[in-house]
């Protein structure tokens, strides 16, 4: 079974008095329903599980009186045996509850009641033209509302034999900027490839544990993909349906440009922001992809210096992206093969393992060319983070540093497949060390 980091969130909030109910929202298919039975069943006498999306007749018992002992009767009497709720010893799962918004609204009612501790999932909550689905109200104050990701890198290496000794082991290392040893540098280089092909979605990475088959893991992520395009068709308002799912087709394209900022002309010609906007919003929305903002200037806060109508689009997860491409990519990411294109797949690894971090996205580039992949804070200062697929140089990140009364930055990170190192200024890490940098932005 994979281990998650859900779990220490969840036994935190069972162990906060006077606790709230929660919401563990993501995108599809990212564990939350396996992860929050896991551990109702660990910790609690009785469960009672509702899954609005698989039974939309559930739906029925919120959809008049929202006393709680009127709730509890009528699931007793549809569910039978499976629904004891006894105080204090009973968790209630609202599973998609994005599919009852009347079932959001009960959350109030709960909390204010007391007697049984609720856990809510969904997919979609705050997609734009959801089912045209909306609450009476939503309970704001009455819910403690947790994102959940994909697995994110350090969960992988859990899942692949790497112990947090390991991982306290790399953390010296960075402290104190020593080599790893080779064995173990050879090791993590190489789960770092495998990582990059089969992303984080918990049934590809257990099909990966388990198998080691590519050709299995690729389906189990095409599938994946194409729920998310069916979702798009499914749930969006009728007029931004084909525009949802063009953009988000459009991702490869997009980071196969040198300037890989978004640009609506490759989604379609003559396309203009007006039209598209809505659009990407509901992909974020859904947990699918996430935008990394160019910034006017390097200095902190780094969300005050963001352009907003200025970003390149990433998807959450890399396995997924990769999926995305031509059969044979997985291959060559795995033989080291690739040649311009790594560069935009590398990017998006370094994106999906500052993403689920918590970390927002920033970049900067100005229109002489100048550009650096990454801006962040780290240690209480602004910066810049240079992804290296190869031996490619660093040109503009020295530029940045050579002017600090212009640009206000005195550090830099390099990223890539090196040891680590340092020069002056610019720390050299390996790419599978991007998980420890873990500061949060400004």
């Amino acid at each position: 079974m994979l281990q998650r980091k859900i779990e220490k969130t969840l036994i935190d909030w069972k162990n906060t008095p006077d606790r709230k109910p929660l919401i563990i929202k993501g995108c599809r298919q990212c564990g939350k329903t396996f992860s929050v039975l896991d551990f109702a069943h660990k910790n609690y006498e009785h469960t009672v599980y509702l899954n609005f999306f698989l039974n939309p007749q559930y739906a029925s018992v919120f959809s008049e009186s929202l006393e709680i002992d009127h709730i509890t009767m009528m699931l007793s009497a549809l569910l039978g045996c499976e629904a004891v709720f006894e105080a204090g010893k009973t968790v209630l799962i609202l599973d998609e509850i994005q599919d009852c918004p009347d079932a959001r609204t009960a959350l109030k009612f709960f909390k204010l009641d007391g007697r049984y501790d609720v856990i809510a999932t969904g997919s979609l909550l705050g997609v734009k033209g959801y089912g045209n689905k909306t609450a009476k109200s939503i309970p704001v104050g009455y819910e403690t509302v947790v994102e959940m990701n994909p697995l994110d890198f350090e969960e992988f290496l859990w899942a692949n034999g790497i112990s947090g000794q390991i991982i306290e082991l790399l953390k010296n290392h960075l402290e104190n900027e020593t080599s790893i040893p080779e064995a173990l540098h050879a090791r993590l280089r190489e789960l770092l490839l495998q990582y990059t092909v089969v992303g984080g979605m918990p049934n590809a990475v257990q099909s990966f544990v388990n198998t080691k088959n590519m050709s299995e893991v690729l389906k189990i992520q095409r599938d994946i993909v194409r729920s998310y395009e069916d979702d798009m068709v499914k749930y969006a308002d009728t007029k931004d349906k084909p525009l949802i799912k063009e953009c988000f087709q459009s991702i490869p394209k997009q980071l196969s440009k040198e300037n890989k900022k978004f640009q609506y002309s490759v989604v379609k010609k003559g396309a203009t922001g007006s039209k598209f906007t809505g659009s990407l919003q509901w992909i974020e929305d859904a947990g699918i992809a996430v935008r990394c903002f160019n910034l006017s200037i390097t200095e902190l806060p780094l969300d005050g210096n963001a352009q907003s109508d200025v970003f390149k689009l990433y998807m959450r997860d890399i396995g997924l992206f990769v999926s995305m491409l031509e059969d044979g990519t997985q291959f060559d990411i795995l033989q080291g093969k690739l040649l311009a294109y790594k560069g935009a797949i590398f990017e998006g690894l370094i994106a999906d393992i500052f993403t689920k971090m918590g970390r927002k996205l920033y970049y900067f580039r100005k229109d002489s060319g100048l550009e650096i992949d990454f801006v962040m804070r780290y240690k209480g200062e602004c910066t810049l983070v240079e992804v290296k697929a190869s031996s490619g140089n660093t040109k503009s990140a020295k530029t940045v540093l050579k002017h600090p009364e212009k640009y206000h930055v005195n550090r830099m990170i390099k990223l890539g497949d090196y040891n680590i190192g340092r020069s002056d200024q610019m720390l050299t890490l390996p790419l599978y060390m991007a998980f420890l940098l873990t500061e949060m932005n400004g």
